[in-house]
């Protein structure tokens, strides 16, 4: 594995983690940025990430209908010319199959918006003001074949306040999504899996 490692992130929005890592890896840090592609040519993100500098790729995921393995047959070909030795999932809305995974495993990062193993899966702001719970927050862990469920390298916790919309504690949280990535990222890259408690 090279010195420094080479981190390819697959983004489908605007991309705000996306620059949270990318503008983390100056410097000292052990990591720089290859590529962001996306799998939706819309995305903002991608403009972003172009407008710094860094290759940018788009694989829109529409024309290959149910075929999951077709896209990603795609979505692989511009990673591997990229030559990622990490990749990141930041907002990256397509549920990826096993055998994608296990090209990757032990080498891919998520950012989820729960304190899993709670709320895997979507609308996760919604469900903990549903369940009363009176804190909430972000997981960033390694990618495995269960959705949401490998390994949990850093977590931050925010309070639920009595009043809290979805949209205003997603706001909440995506502030410690920007600051826990980064840092998870900065210690994946040098061997450490110790996990990160905000």
């Amino acid at each position: 594995m090279s010195e420094t490692q080479r981190v390819a992130i697959l983004i489908s929005g605007g991309g705000s983690n996306m620059l949270a890592l990318v503008r983390d890896m100056t410097g000292d840090h052990p990591c720089r940025p290859v590529l962001v592609a996306s799998n939706d040519p819309a995305a903002g993100g991608l403009a972003r990430a172009a407008g710094l500098g860094i290759p940018t790729a788009a694989v829109d995921h529409k024309p290959f209908g149910r075929d999951r393995e077709a896209f990603e047959a795609a979505l692989s070909e511009r990673l591997e010319a990229a030559r990622p030795d990490i990749i990141c999932l930041a907002g990256f809305m397509r549920i990826l199959t096993p055998a994608f995974i296990a090209r990757w495993e032990g080498r891919m990062l998520n950012i989820h918006p729960s304190l899993l193993p709670k709320y895997r899966g979507l609308h996760t702001h919604a469900r903990a003001i549903e369940a009363g719970d009176a804190e909430h927050g972000v997981s960033v862990h390694e990618v495995t074949a269960e959705l949401d469920g490998g390994p949990v390298l850093g977590q931050a916790r925010v309070p639920v306040h009595p009043g809290d919309t979805p949209e205003v504690l997603a706001a909440r949280v995506l502030e410690q999504e920007h600051r826990l990535y980064p840092m998870v990222l900065r210690r994946f890259a040098i061997g450490d899996r110790t996990p990160i408690r905000l």
